[in-house]
């Protein structure tokens, strides 16, 4: 039993959501053999990820105890890092750039959605156990403020919000060359890249409509530090519109993978500021959270003109 628990990058996407099982208590699968039976014995209690691991990892406790506890620690403590707001309906968290929001294939542990699991009793499931709770989304490169839904009701009327634009969202953006006009909207349609299918891209026929709104904070020459308003939430919106209006992100390395003189792994973009009505008590409701720290280097350094 020693060797049952590995990492779980070699499991297959056909047993994925046994993947996300084990990843949400940080135990890992050694092989597809042992993930398939998981996954068979587990699908009862699917949306139920936290009892029915505990459930299944029954047989080999004495080996799962000492992992689980360590995960559960870790997890707590990020997601308590994390966390802005927390009532009986709603979180509020900052996610770090670089963190992924729920699991996918490559990122079964370490991801929001694990943590919020650990530090949540329950959370919606709209989403199915692959993404409980999340209302929107984050790229995996784009730090901000998100908002995690803990039940349906909740999920439902900031869904609602979002589609009907009562919720309003703001992000930060350090793009390559200098802007002229102080404000702007952009309204393209956004579609999947045809040769790149991790791409997106505005397209002239058939795609989804998408608009932004824009406003310069600051002009550098080659550098401009623009606030960015989503009036649609599409896949890399901001990050698509601005590379369409010729001004993509530093650091971006899907629309502008050219080497900067800055240290930012991904692309310079934070959600800055979310506001919306509670779903339970109707209060309108406006959080905040500063930039990270490698974007404050970079304004820092446009400041004092060293670029």
């Amino acid at each position: 039993m020693k060797n049952v628990f590995k990492k779980i990058d070699a499991v297959k996407t056909g047993i994925f959501a046994a993947g996300v099982l084990f990843g949400t208590a940080g135990i890992k699968v050694l092989t597809s053999k042992d993930a398939k039976k998981v996954y068979a014995n587990c699908t009862a209690a699917v949306l139920r990820a936290k009892d029915c691991v505990m459930d299944t990892v029954t047989a080999v406790q004495e080996n799962a105890e000492d992992i689980y506890s360590e995960a559960q620690q870790i997890n707590e403590e990020r997601a308590a890092e994390e966390d802005i707001f927390e009532d009986e309906d709603v979180v509020v968290v900052n996610k770090s750039r670089g963190m992924v929001v729920h699991p996918a294939p490559g990122h079964y542990t370490g991801t929001l959605v694990n943590a919020l699991l650990h530090h949540c009793q329950n959370l919606s499931g709209i989403n199915n156990v692959i993404r409980p709770g999340i209302v929107h989304r984050l790229d995996k490169d784009t730090s901000g403020i998100m908002i995690v839904a803990k039940n349906d009701a909740a999920h439902i009327s900031l869904s609602e919000q979002i589609q009907n634009k009562t919720a309003k969202r703001s992000y930060i953006a350090i793009v390559r060359g200098n802007i002229k006009e102080d404000t702007g909207t952009i309204s393209a349609k956004i579609a999947r890249d045809k040769n790149d299918r991790k791409k997106m891209t505005v397209v002239q026929e058939g795609g989804r409509t998408a608009v932004t709104d824009y406003e310069v904070l600051e002009r550098f020459g080659r550098f401009t530090i623009v606030r960015c308003r989503l009036r649609t939430g599409r896949t890399h919106q901001i990050r698509v519109h601005m590379d369409y209006l010729g001004y993509p992100l530093v650091g971006d390395p899907k629309y502008s993978p050219m080497k900067v003189p800055f240290a930012i792994h991904g692309q310079a973009l934070h959600s800055q500021e979310l506001e919306f009505t509670h779903p339970r008590t109707g209060e309108r409701l406006r959080f905040e959270a500063g930039l990270p720290e490698d974007m404050q280097k970079i304004i820092t350094r446009l400041r004092n003109g060293q670029f």
